[in-house]
């Protein structure tokens, strides 16, 4: 995979997509490119036909709100789920002293989606749903990163695809025991207690 310093090494990129409310692992995909720009509407698709429902809301960082996947999520769910995502900074020749124009604005040759989604990003509430971000799909990825989720011990995408599978399944089957213990044999008793805080 090539790196950020223009090197190719042995890597893969996992993604994963988890619910903001219980951390639950809901899509997994794995590729061989560096960037997240093509990722963003692949992982909806997959998340849409595995839950059979479609979210209202898509919180991604700054790497995955390319225009034309912005544009596909809409198209795929017929506007019925809303990127989050920060718009980022216009890029500014140098030496230019002009004052930057307005991330936020409609920019020449926005379809309507992304115009949408920069005018979401200006508001209050949707900066306050982002945050959410950072203690629900970083919180997956470090837990992924402590539990050893960093070096694959196989090669090739189907294998290191399998070990992601077979972590989200594991990471699933933890957060259980802490939403719901009554349906994988924990009872709410002493010992139901003690395994969810485990």
């Amino acid at each position: 995979m090539k790196m950020g310093d223009g090197g190719f090494r042995p890597a893969y990129n996992v993604q994963l997509a988890s619910t903001c409310a219980d951390q639950v692992i809901v899509g997994v995909d794995v590729s061989n490119v560096g960037s997240d720009m093509a990722q963003m509407a692949p992982m909806v698709e997959q998340v849409i036909e595995r839950t059979g429902g479609t979210p209202g809301q898509w919180l991604v960082d700054g790497g995955f709100p390319a225009h034309e996947q912005i544009d596909a999520v809409h198209a795929h769910t017929q506007g019925k789920t809303e990127v989050i995502a920060p718009v980022p900074e216009p890029r500014r020749k140098p030496g230019d002293d002009e004052p930057p124009p307005d991330k936020h604005q409609r920019k020449e040759g926005d379809s309507e989606p992304v115009a949408q989604w920069r005018a979401r990003m200006a508001g209050e509430e949707a900066k306050d749903v982002y945050k959410q971000r950072a203690a629900t799909a970083e919180c997956v990825n470090a837990l992924a990163r402590n539990r050893g989720l960093q070096r694959m011990p196989v090669r090739g995408l189907s294998k290191v695809r399998a070990v992601a599978y077979l972590y989200a399944l594991a990471h699933n089957l933890m957060r259980m025991v802490k939403i719901a213990p009554q349906l994988i044999g924990q009872g709410t008793g002493a010992l139901g207690a003690a395994a969810a805080h485990a």
